[in-house]
């Protein structure tokens, strides 16, 4: 059995880590967020914001409304754990500190996961807020609906959490040491596409539903999705529930149980095993002076060799190429967080080969291909190895430009190139792809935008800032933000292309990003150092 003291002890060292970080530099004691609602009231105030398409549920059947709720507050949680579990689970440094400890791999397990599922509660009830509401005084609503949908939500924070620490344990159990930096990566990126094909499933799966009649019957398939156990719980315990309400909300509760008693009970161990051997060091491999890695190839040929002829720039260009493929830090946060924006645009050319003329897929693909760069500079800033990055300001330039250069051209050539060359050969395969392929081009002209945007506005010096997991929690808020404002371009070029003025629109829009380019390159070029604390 867990003892209670220190079990509080350390589910209270794990908040206040998440709320002031991991780092002390530049931090105020005095202005340092006292809780999870003052740490996140932005992020709050715009889930809240988007709950409020929970209002075209009006006059539907509870269940709908629940159904909904509980599918999209799944989705919200699932791309922030899968974003931060990996660096609140497993960090190497605390390992050296708590492990020669009387504190057992159960308890520090559930201090972590008790922080998880907070922050993610108070996500889901932002969200869930209007539907509250709706639920509880609309139409068909009931006051129990208040009660038995914020049991429900706890349930779904569970079962969210314990399903993607049990993914971990399984990769540690069946896979052990060697493999466990790549698997994990792996796990993360495999959850963050399987939540982002879930949120494309919900709107079909919610059409299927008849409001007329029963929306149970004769839908076999609902006893294998989540959200409708937990909309089945609410109709228990609101007086509505019909048999099949019964068995819905009877899988939900088994199933977290069951899920919770895996992750956090019966292999603990292996989460235990897994955090020694992140903390134990490995020898390199020795490696043949003879060969050369692919890299410095790549490096000494055109066209990147062209790019690369300032020493500094080749340093940083080199540095980030490795943190992107080796470190295991880099890669939990980078990969998991780039995975929904390289699933968009797959789900558009799905449903633009589905029309008849494809062009709409094509065109948003190639908006949302765009955000890559973007993304990538935004979280290439975060490394547990920051304090290395003073070694910067010892290099003979004046201020940081030759290192975001050389970062940009490091995502463009290993992240950008690649993707590029996988939508080219989908568009030419799509019915009537190479006529329509033209309509990737607003996106892709965007592009040297989107990768100059970061290091010109926030001076995003490569693997500088310390890794803070409250960053984590606004990932999704940021991503759903850079989705929406990804759809800006390419409705226009759809807009230009029907008033026959798409040549018209592709050429203004290049002139304009050429020129922002050489603005925002030039601004890079004359930042300089702040001052160390």
């Amino acid at each position: 059995m867990n003892d209670p003291l220190p079990a509080r002890t350390l589910q209270r060292l794990y908040l206040t880590l998440f709320l002031r970080g991991r780092s002390s530099r530049g931090l105020n004691k005095d202005r340092a967020p006292k809780s999870v609602g003052s740490k996140l009231w932005g992020t709050l105030a715009l889930y809240a914001l988007v709950g409020l398409i929970a209002l075209t549920f009006r006059g539907q059947p509870s269940f709908v409304l629940s159904f909904y709720l509980h599918g999209m507050s799944l989705l919200f949680l699932g791309m922030f754990i899968a974003a931060s579990a990996g660096e609140i689970l497993f960090n190497k440094d605390e390992a050296e500190i708590l492990l020669h400890r009387p504190v057992s791999s159960r308890t520090l397990l559930w201090a972590k996961v008790t922080v998880l599922v907070r922050v993610s509660l108070w996500l889901a009830c932002a969200f869930n807020l209007v539907g509250l509401v709706m639920g509880s005084a609309g139409a068909n609503g009931s006051w129990l609906f208040l009660p038995a949908h914020l049991v429900s939500t706890c349930l779904a924070a569970l079962f969210c959490s314990g399903s993607v620490v049990l993914l971990y344990q399984l990769c540690l159990r069946w896979f052990g040491r060697e493999r466990l930096d790549n698997l994990m990566t792996g796990a993360q990126v495999l959850l963050a596409v399987a939540m982002m094909a879930v949120s494309q499933m919900v709107p079909h799966v919610m059409r299927l539903m008849n409001p007329a009649s029963d929306p149970l019957s004769g839908k076999w398939w609902l006893y294998f999705l989540p959200p409708a156990w937990f909309a089945g719980f609410d109709e228990v315990f609101t007086g509505r529930a019909a048999g099949s309400s019964w068995a819905l909300a009877g899988i939900g509760v088994a199933v977290t149980t069951g899920v919770l008693w895996l992750a956090l009970g019966r292999m603990a161990g292996a989460y235990e095993e897994g955090l020694q051997t992140l903390a134990e060091s490995r020898p390199a491999k020795p490696r043949d002076p003879a060969r050369r890695r692919l890299l410095d190839r790549l490096m000494d040929a055109p066209p990147l060799s062209w790019m690369l002829r300032d020493p500094v720039v080749r340093a940083s260009f080199r540095l980030t190429a490795a943190y992107l493929v080796r470190d295991r830090d880099v890669k939990l946060r980078l990969y998991p967080g780039l995975a929904p924006i390289l699933v968009m645009p797959a789900v558009f050319l799905i449903q633009g080969a589905s029309k008849d003329g494809g062009d709409f897929g094509i065109a948003f693909a190639g908006g949302y291909l765009g955000l890559i760069p973007l993304m990538a500079m935004n979280l290439l800033q975060y490394s547990q190895n920051y304090q290395a990055a003073d070694l910067y300001r010892l290099a003979p330039v004046p201020g940081p430009g030759p290192f975001i250069h050389g970062a940009v051209r490091a995502v463009a050539a290993l992240l950008v190139v690649p993707g590029l060359i996988v939508m080219g050969i989908v568009v030419c395969l799509l019915p009537n792809g190479p006529q329509n392929a033209a309509m990737l081009l607003p996106g892709l002209i965007a592009m040297p935008v989107f990768a100059l945007a970061p290091g010109a506005l926030e001076k995003t010096v490569p693997l500088s800032k310390p890794a803070e997991e409250a960053k984590s929690a606004m990932r999704g808020v940021v991503m759903f933000i850079l989705m929406m404002s990804a759809l800006l371009i390419p409705g226009l070029a759809m807009g230009a292309k029907h008033l026959g003025a798409f040549w018209i629109f592709v050429t203004v829009e290049a002139l304009l990003a050429a020129a922002a380019c050489l603005a925002m390159g030039s601004a890079i070029s004359r930042k300089t150092w702040d001052p160390l604390e």
